[in-house]
């Protein structure tokens, strides 16, 4: 049986909400980045480019994250007898994830990088489960603690206002792929898989890591639409969709980046 969390007040559950989102837009760059970085493996064009840009969003971006959870989530759960071992587990994984970052910028070889870019997806993925669904209803359950004051305007954890789109239009071309054709080999997101209180996060995460020019097919159980309103508003004329596959059980809806 799962236990719920309450939060104790509405901005507390705001706050988690933010954080929650933001996490998933990260994964969402991270799992597009990393792909990137197999990609050129498996092709075996250079890789160098796109291990640059993982390590330059993983220093900018994921390595301040991490620093800043340590002196407010986990130092306030830290601080709990039920919370201590599950802090020091979590920042055991922030070294993990450090020390994979720079075994990354140092790979001078597509398999070396791959494998590295691989393993940072999947422990930052672990890690950030555990932070919804641990570290989080803790500080939640925690009395005389605000998790909107512990948080409030601390861009590294809530992420910018543009995680968060308004509603607006944008429809993608009709019958089947009008393209003008594309590569069977472009990534894959797919979103079935993804919870849907994430879900919209977490692909807009994966579409800000698309290079001018580049395209990523996102996989789902229904056409996305209310999707296309959202990312009209957030990238304007950023992005052309196409329907790669129309149902009636799954539709691929490919997003390519228009050149800068």
């Amino acid at each position: 049986m799962e236990t719920m969390t309450i939060a104790a007040s509405r901005a507390d559950a705001e706050a988690a909400e933010a954080v929650e989102q933001h996490h998933a837009v990260m994964a969402g760059t991270l799992l597009r980045l990393a792909d990137d970085v197999a990609a050129a493996a498996r092709a075996g064009s250079a890789f160098e480019p796109a291990r640059d840009r993982l390590v330059a969003w993983a220093t900018d971006e994921l390595v301040p994250h991490a620093l800043a959870e340590e002196g407010t989530l986990y130092r306030v759960a830290g601080q709990r007898s039920d919370g201590r071992l599950l802090v020091e587990a979590m920042l055991a994984e922030h070294q993990a994830i450090v020390a994979l970052v720079d075994r990354l910028a140092a790979a001078d070889d597509p398999v070396g990088a791959a494998v590295a870019a691989a393993s940072l997806r999947t422990l930052f993925e672990v890690h950030l489960a555990k932070e919804n669904e641990q570290v989080l209803p803790l500080l939640l359950g925690t009395p005389g603690v605000s998790v909107a004051a512990l948080l409030g305007g601390m861009h590294e954890l809530l992420g910018g206002s543009d995680e968060h789109p308004r509603e607006g239009a944008a429809e993608p071309a009709a019958g089947g792929c009008a393209c003008g054709g594309h590569d069977e080999g472009e990534p894959e997101l797919d979103v079935r898989v993804v919870p849907h209180s994430i879900r919209h996060a977490t692909i807009f995460g994966a579409l800000d890591a698309v290079l001018p020019g580049g395209a990523l097919v996102l996989v789902a159980d229904h056409a996305p639409v209310p999707l296309l309103a959202q990312l009209e508003q957030r990238a304007p004329g950023a992005f052309v969709a196409s329907w790669v596959e129309e149902g009636p059980d799954v539709w691929r809806l490919r997003l390519a980046r228009r050149d800068a």
